[in-house]
């Protein structure tokens, strides 16, 4: 073979290129033990990095990565901890110079808002994310924030999806003469743990504040029987102060969940008319991704849409909650929905009149559509999911179909063989054929082999309380050699199911049949029953988590899970058990678990078990999280304890 020029002998300025465009931390770690040089040029090319470690221990902060603009500090343990020292100041300052002269170049800061003071450090920031699901501490409203934002007058992004806090805390905070206000052009408030949304004063306030916001997210009443809600006047205020906006998203927090019906006429879309809309989209000529979510049902919103399509020539991603009439499909001309033809994702919720003739119309006149949603439509049959995937077959690659009456796993498999070889994302409720009769229907059984699902990357399922992943492997998923992440869903009461057998599970050993399988989300957060107080003849959660969870060991190349144990709603306790945590032990492979809740310290050293875990973080993000210290549950020392064993162990890569 003749001599060729080898990676180690690329000049400096083309090596950095190389390094640069590795994304994967691993691959990048291995890379810079290759050799001194390597290792220099991984360092400064990393821009990138999530702290781990002790609150405490500030000495172990790396000085190496001098080039990081984008800096996590919000998974610190113990999560949720205060990041600088309450006493003595000296020691607060201390840590936080440590961290600037650690991190100079950092412009985008994530980190939980008990240490949010250390964001001063880095005067020239352009992004912060702030992380609290704790109480909200007794302060005056918006002196927190207000605090913070006072020194940051470059900032352009502020995300407070993960803050818990009150709404009146943000507009006072953000419309208190914030001298960056003007320079915001990003703001997400959308998911605040509060549960909460924004009034229509409150809303005016933060857009007369930051009239040059191009990307808002937040929660929003639009109930009209609530005081201050956000009605026509509010939608048209915001739409004159913000008209740079390209991307709107307003939820009504209250109405996500469907409780409400609004049924009365005056409720109908929260006093919203469809002509309103249609101003609001006549003054957001930029609009590209909007998402509005209502309180009761909008009827008759087709010609808004129509005037959305016409008027927003950029609208590629849609999502629309509530909303009646968005495609008649009564004649040959489109019309609705179908008008807005550069869509690329679609959401359609709670569309009661949305019937299959609609779907065809929505592929004939959405030519670019990539993304499709549909939840809790009930007139949509598998026909016209058949007919949409046939339309769309050369674009269509993430499908979501959840809580369509009459579509099973089955019937929805069934219905996108069309586009079986292009899905990269599915996600499908677990319900058999003939669930919808009450469960006496006939099941049937999909052949194996009937086609490969060669590019599915990602598969989702929800899953009711007590029941099993049946279903999909009956609909026919069980060829899927690309699949590498798995999202499960289990919602429901556990106190109205029948007792689980001990050799009873929800069937995750079923998942070994995928190869490439290595990272899943199982939340089982809105599976609640009983932890320790179960009446005489009822059964703890403990019994469900073993079912839940066995067969997890045998997914042998597991290597990343994201876990979220039941809950106990009356004593607001969302625990890990002896049973879970002996199953959890078992997965071999497993180099990162995120415990979504609390533990206790010695049903976390079932953990150290497993020969290649290097990274555990018990994650309470539930309100109100649990902050007494009157358990091992939530002690520092414990968290310290554990993590101090975890760190000893030798691991083999």
């Amino acid at each position: 073979m003749g001599g060729g020029t080898e990676v180690s002998e690329l000049p400096e300025a083309i090596l950095q290129s190389v390094f640069a465009a590795v994304e994967d931390t691993r691959t990048r770690n291995a890379m810079a033990l290759v050799c001194q040089r390597w290792r220099e040029t991984e360092r400064a090319t990393r821009t990138s990095l999530a702290l781990r470690g002790i609150v405490r221990d500030v000495f172990l902060v790396p000085t190496c990565f001098g080039a990081v603009t984008t800096l996590d500090l919000s998974r610190l343990s113990p999560y949720g901890s205060a990041l600088l020292p309450a006493e003595p100041a000296e020691e607060r300052r201390l840590v936080a110079r440590r961290l600037r002269q650690a991190f100079p170049r950092v412009t985008s800061l994530t980190v939980y808002a008990r240490g949010a003071a250390v964001a001063a450090e880095w005067p020239g920031l352009r992004r912060v994310k702030l992380v609290r699901w704790h109480r909200r501490p007794e302060a005056e409203v918006g002196a927190e924030l207000g605090g913070m934002l006072r020194r940051l007058a470059a900032l352009a992004e502020l995300d407070l999806s993960s803050f818990y806090c009150w709404t009146e805390d943000v507009a006072a905070a953000v419309g208190a003469a914030w001298p960056g206000g003007a320079a915001l052009a990003r703001l997400d408030l959308l998911g605040l743990a509060s549960g909460q949304g924004f009034g229509s004063g409150e809303l005016l306030a933060i857009s007369a504040a930051c009239p040059n916001l191009e990307r808002l997210r937040a929660g929003c009443l639009f109930n009209p029987r609530l005081a201050g809600h956000v009605g026509e006047d509010a939608l048209r205020g915001l739409a004159g102060g913000c008209p740079r906006l390209a991307v709107l998203h307003l939820l009504d927090p209250r109405g996500m969940g469907g409780e409400e019906e609004g049924g009365r006429e005056e409720e109908r879309g929260g006093g919203i008319s469809g002509g309103a809309l249609e101003e609001v989209f006549g003054r957001l000529p930029r609009l590209e991704d909007l998402a509005m979510e209502m309180h009761a049902p909008l009827g008759e919103a087709g010609a808004a849409l129509e005037a959305l399509g016409r008027g927003c020539k950029g609208m590629r991603a849609l999502r629309l909650g509530r909303f009646q009439g968005v495609c008649r499909a009564a004649g040959l001309h489109l019309d609705g929905v179908a008008v807005c033809g550069g869509l690329t994702a679609l959401c359609l919720k709670d569309a009661a009149d949305l019937a299959d003739p609609a779907l065809a119309a929505i592929a004939r006149g959405c030519s670019r559509l990539e993304e499709i949603e549909l939840r809790a439509c009930p007139r949509v049959t598998a026909a016209g999911v058949r007919q949409l995937a046939e339309a769309r077959r050369g674009t269509l690659r993430r499908v979501s179909l959840s809580r369509c009456e009459g579509l099973t796993a089955a019937r929805a498999v069934r219905a996108l063989e069309p586009v079986r070889d292009r899905i990269e994302f599915l996600h499908v409720d677990c319900v058999r054929e003939g669930a919808e009769e009450g469960g006496g229907g006939k099941r049937r059984r999909v052949s194996r082999g009937e086609g490969e699902w060669g590019r599915l990357r990602g598969l989702s399922a929800w899953v009711a309380a007590g029941e099993t992943l049946g279903p999909l492997a009956e609909a026919g998923l069980d060829r899927c050699p690309r699949l590498e992440e798995v999202s499960i869903k289990v919602e429901g009461d556990c106190r109205r199911c029948v007792r689980p057998s001990p050799r009873s599970r929800l069937g995750l050993d079923a998942l070994a049949r995928y190869p490439r399988l290595r990272k899943m989300k199982l939340d089982c957060g809105d599976a609640h029953g009983y932890a320790l107080t179960a009446p005489m003849g009822h059964m703890d959660l403990s019994l469900w988590e073993r079912f839940y969870l066995s067969g997890i060991g045998e997914l042998g190349e597991l290597e990343e899970l994201d876990y979220w144990p039941p809950q106990d709603r009356d004593m607001n306790q969302r625990s890990l058990t002896l049973p879970a945590a002996g199953q959890l032990a078992q997965c071999c492979a497993l180099r990162k678990l995120f415990i979504h809740g609390t533990a206790y310290e010695h049903f976390m050293r079932f953990l150290l078990r497993i020969p290649t875990l290097r990274d555990v973080q018990l994650v309470e993000d539930y309100y109100p999280a649990p902050e007494g210290d009157a358990t091992t549950e939530t002690r520092f020392d414990s968290c310290s304890r554990f993590e101090a064993a975890l760190n000893r162990r030798p691991i083999p890569d």
